[in-house]
């Protein structure tokens, strides 16, 4: 038995919660992944996993094993990093999610500088913008805008983002600009709708203690997709709002011009996270680094 590989198989079957979803993300048989549990189990003399037809429960010595695995693995993967002399750069699989527009406009651009640094880095990035099960789906870490509830997630704060509301001048010819909040009523939303609910987002507008959360109350149009959602704002298909670092470049155009500039919401922090029982090994550590540098630059705190 490779006890190595039977650990590090047993620590993504635990992750995963299935065999299945572990053969998938390792690339192996799913024969191969059970054989090297059972293998492990037994090399062990205790019961790691309970199986059923349909899910894995971990025992509890399965619990006590992962956590200690994570360790080893994390050590080893630190001892990978530092061989000959340190000369090394951190190598192996990293996976990444992130929305749409973050990845299009803000991180893709810049990859090649990460690739420059840390050749042997295989990186997976997964772009979208629906919400992501970080353990279940093998991801390493996620880029996620927003306030953290979950207990069971690490974050690293990036930066913290302003929005905007602005519309193309097609749309606005002929049409008044609005002057409050109320005159939204008469015109055309270019909105944003969950993925997950179909709901669509209201527009935040905050102006000292007053503030507005805007539902459409018009006919208009909605996608649930953040690059697609810029592009109908300069498309001329209604007011939208978005992240100002994404707009402002197209005020200096013309392409778009801003709405209510005195109606702000609160500053929306963006994060790097990973899950809370899992030790961030050279790959994750790396990119951490890198991509706050990267990110920093468009922090609203800075301006």
């Amino acid at each position: 038995m490779d006890q190595l590989l039977a650990i590090r198989t047993f620590v993504r079957v635990a992750e995963a919660g299935s065999f299945a979803k572990a053969a998938d993300q390792m690339n192996l048989p799913r024969s191969s992944v059970s054989k090297l549990v059972q293998d492990l189990e037994a090399h062990l003399g205790a019961k790691l996993v309970e199986r059923t037809t349909r899910s894995v429960t971990i025992t509890a010595e399965g619990f006590a094993y992962h956590e200690r695995a994570l360790r080893l693995i994390a050590d080893l993967d630190e001892m990978d990093g530092t061989v000959a002399g340190g000369r090394s750069t951190p190598k192996g699989r990293l996976r990444v999610d992130i929305g749409s527009v973050m990845a299009n406009q803000i991180l893709i651009p810049r990859l090649p500088e990460f690739q420059a640094l840390y050749p042997d880095i295989d990186l997976l990035l997964g772009v979208s913008d629906r919400s992501v099960d970080l353990v279940g789906e093998g991801i390493d870490c996620v880029i996620r805008g927003g306030v953290l509830a979950d207990s069971a997630l690490k974050a690293r704060k990036l930066c913290e983002l302003d929005f905007v509301v602005c519309a193309a001048p097609s749309y606005l010819a002929g049409r008044l600009k609005p002057e409050h909040p109320d005159d939204l009523r008469e015109h055309r939303i270019a909105s944003y709708f969950s993925a997950l609910s179909g709901k669509p987002f209201p527009l935040l507008l905050q102006r000292g203690d007053e503030r507005y959360d805007y539902l459409p109350a018009v006919p208009g149009m909605s996608v649930n997709e953040s690059t697609a959602h810029l592009n109908s704002m300069l498309a001329g298909l209604g007011i939208g709002q978005t992240f100002g670092f994404l707009a402002r470049p197209h005020f200096k155009t013309g392409a778009l011009v801003e709405l209510l500039p005195d109606w702000k919401p609160e500053l929306r922090p963006l994060h790097l996270v990973y899950p809370a029982d899992r030790f961030p090994n050279a790959r994750l550590r790396a990119f951490s680094d890198w991509v706050a540098n990267l990110f920093r630059d468009i922090d609203s705190r800075r301006g």
